[in-house]
Formats: C-alpha cells, sequence, structure tokens
C-alpha cells in the first residue's frame, strides 16, 4: 500500500501536535464543496470553505464559512477592519496560496493571512475543511483550527 502523501496543511497539524482525521476521496477535478458533501453524503452545516479576499488597503485575509453560505462582505470586512473587501479572481487563487482552486485550505498557505471562521463553526465538536489538495478532506475541532491558524471567531455569513 502505498504512503499517504502528506500536504502543508497536514504538516503544519502535525508540528502543531493538533489531532486530526484525514478523508479521502477520488476526485481529478474541481467540484464545490456543496458537490463534494453531497457525494461524501457529509452535512453542509459542518462543511467549511476557504475564500480569499482582497482589502482595500491591498492585504489579503482568509475567510472560513459554511459550504451553504455565502460570505458577507461587509461583516468580512468589518471582522478585519478593512472598509471593504473583495474576493480575489479564481485565476489568482493558485499563485497566491499555492493551492489549486477545489483543494484550498486555511493552513499551509504560501503566506499567513489574517484568518476569520464564521461564529457557526465553534458550536461543532468537528469541522470539515480541505485538506490542501483535491481529494483530501481535514476533519477537526474548530478551536484547533483557530488555533493553528492564529484564528477569530465573527458572524461573517449573509
Amino acid at each position: 500500500m502505498a504512503k499517504e502523501i502528506k500536504t502543508n496543511a497536514m504538516r503544519i497539524l502535525d508540528r502543531l501536535k493538533i489531532a486530526y482525521e484525514v478523508n479521502l476521496y477520488t476526485c481529478e477535478e474541481f467540484h464545490d464543496a456543496v458537490q463534494i458533501a453531497d457525494m461524501l453524503g457529509q452535512p453542509y452545516e459542518s462543511s467549511f470553505k476557504t475564500l480569499v479576499a482582497k482589502g482595500r488597503s491591498g492585504g489579503y485575509y482568509v475567510f472560513v464559512i459554511p459550504i451553504a453560505q455565502e460570505v458577507d462582505l461587509k461583516a468580512a470586512a468589518a471582522a478585519v477592519g478593512e472598509k471593504s473587501v473583495a474576493l480575489i479572481p479564481v485565476k489568482d487563487i493558485t499563485a497566491l496560496t499555492g493551492y489549486v482552486r477545489g483543494g484550498v485550505s486555511p493552513l499551509g498557505m504560501k503566506k499567513t493571512f489574517p484568518t476569520v471562521i464564521d461564529s457557526r463553526a465553534a458550536a461543532f465538536p468537528t469541522v470539515i475543511i480541505s485538506g490542501g489538495r483535491l481529494g483530501a478532506q481535514i476533519l477537526l475541532d474548530p478551536q484547533d483550527l483557530a488555533r493553528a491558524v492564529n484564528a477569530r471567531f465573527a458572524p461573517i455569513c449573509a
């Protein structure tokens, strides 16, 4: 049996001695997070996607929200102290984060950006996030996720 290839996200959790589970599935092309949850029979409420936005000041921010929700850009901007934020274009995802669309994890990006996790995550003992590549998910305690990325919780969904 081949050895599992660890992603940057997994290596960070290992280094921080944070417990997590990995869920691998077959995926060779982009599917949105809702399609993946449907395919795997996972609840939308505890499954989270990672979005990256640019603030008016030029800074970048990471927002982790439930997969079936939309980010409230005004609330997100307020949460990071910006007048406004806009999601980055899909074409810029890999260059900025080091991850491909559909495999963006809040852990292990090329640079560390201020991160906000939607406050709904705190209600769950375990949340599901991208594992840092297509076909990989990480399941972990949302408080551990927040600690690993130095994030705070705030209501950032519409």
